[in-house]
């Protein structure tokens, strides 16, 4: 957050404080939630530390979207602006095969141990389906080399299968299916979406009647972690003395004691418990490598538990908004900007899902925000347009 803030700093030294007022509308939801976390504070009193941590928290979005919607406004080049991205992920991808060869155990066959220095990337996700579409939706390829595109296709592609992330295979089934057109509503969508709903539970009832073992190498350990991720979101009966238990449903464990600690506080349901508020575990955890463990937490896996904790159901709602806001955007008649359209409404129906698991939008690790910003500016563009007409 420091080098986001300095980066912006050193943006408006260079360039005039000017932010354009339709902009401000869009990302209105994420200052409105910012603002709401102080109203819990201020019927609440809790050290300065956390109060402070929360702020650069809830902050977090609204940095990431004007730097990336100031900057590329500066560069003003939709081009220029998907290859960043698609260099920037290729470097990465590059990078986490150096991690995994001269420090990881890459030939273990465990995907514990693949995993260990890398538990997801969206930059490099984001990087491959920009480079894959990019000719799809503008008609022109992005790179004059054929070759070029094939190998960094193929080095993205094996670096975002060798994180065997779970919430990436799910970003990129749904980025997939925005391109595509499945996320529009209709009869076609509606049926299809209908198998695709049906293939996932034949795959999950298959999953329940097979006997797979936690901590196996390759597959078995990785078809062991799909199996639980249901149970891991939604389980809240969890035994605590049960460590296996407790650790295969700990999204779900977090989300009780926020829920049950916001019981004792009626008043929290509307808005929240606030910035600087914490969430007691009832036990000391080992969530930071400390020997002791920690007792108290600030953040949660499910962002809208989050959101829920310290803003309140009014922050839900914008959320919400939000989340919606960007969606709709498919649904807008601009064959010019058809690519940015499809991807600013596919990010927000990632966000719906990552909100699940990685904290969403409010993630301390999370680049697309970044990606977000700068398709908020190409498609508010009007100078952007006539580029692309010209």
């Amino acid at each position: 957050m420091f080098i986001q803030i300095g980066v912006l700093m050193l943006y408006f030294f260079y360039e005039k404080l000017a932010i354009e007022a339709r902009f401000l509308k869009i990302i209105a939801p994420v200052l409105l939630l910012f603002l709401l976390g102080f109203i819990g504070t201020i019927f609440n009193s809790y050290p300065i530390y956390g109060f402070i941590k929360d702020i650069f928290h809830f902050s977090k979005p609204i940095v990431g979207l004007l730097i990336g919607f100031l900057f590329y406004k500066k560069i003003n080049n939709f081009n220029l602006f998907i290859k960043t991205i698609v260099y920037c992920g290729l470097a990465s991808a590059i990078i986490h095969f150096l991690v995994l060869i001269f420090m990881g155990n890459i030939f273990s066959g465990s995907v514990d141990a693949i995993r260990e220095f890398g538990k997801d990337n969206f930059l490099e996700l984001f990087a491959l389906f920009f480079l894959l579409s990019y000719s799809y939706f503008q008609k022109e390829y992005l790179l004059k080399s054929r070759l070029l595109t094939r190998v960094i296709v193929f080095i993205l592609l094996v670096s975002n299968v060798l994180y065997f992330s779970r919430t990436m295979i799910v970003v990129a089934l749904v980025l997939l299916l925005s391109i595509y057109g499945y996320t529009v509503l209709n009869k076609k969508t509606i049926r299809f979406l209908g198998l695709f709903i049906t293939a996932i539970a034949l795959f999950y009832g298959y999953l329940y009647t097979v006997k797979i073992e936690r901590n196996k190498p390759g597959m078995e350990g990785f078809l062991f972690k799909v199996k639980i991720a249901p149970a891991e979101l939604f389980k809240t009966k969890i035994d605590r003395e049960n460590h296996k238990d407790l650790w295969d449903h700990w999204r779900g464990y977090e989300a009780k004691r926020a829920y049950a600690l916001m019981q004792e506080n009626p008043s929290s349901f509307v808005f929240g418990t606030g910035f600087g508020s914490l969430v007691n575990l009832k036990f000391k955890a080992p969530l930071t490598g400390e020997k002791e463990g920690i007792r108290y937490i600030s953040e949660l896996h499910n962002g809208y538990m989050y959101v829920f904790y310290k803003t309140g159901s009014i922050g839900i709602i914008i959320l919400f908004l939000f989340f919606g806001t960007l969606y709709l955007a498919l649904y807008r008649k601009h064959n010019n900007k058809r690519m940015i359209l499809v991807f600013i409404s596919g990010i927000g129906l990632v966000y719906v899902f990552t909100s699940l698991t990685i904290t969403g939008i409010y993630n301390g690790r999370d680049v697309i925000i970044f990606i977000l910003g700068g398709l908020l500016y190409f498609e508010r563009s009007s100078v952007f347009v006539k580029e692309i007409e010209g």
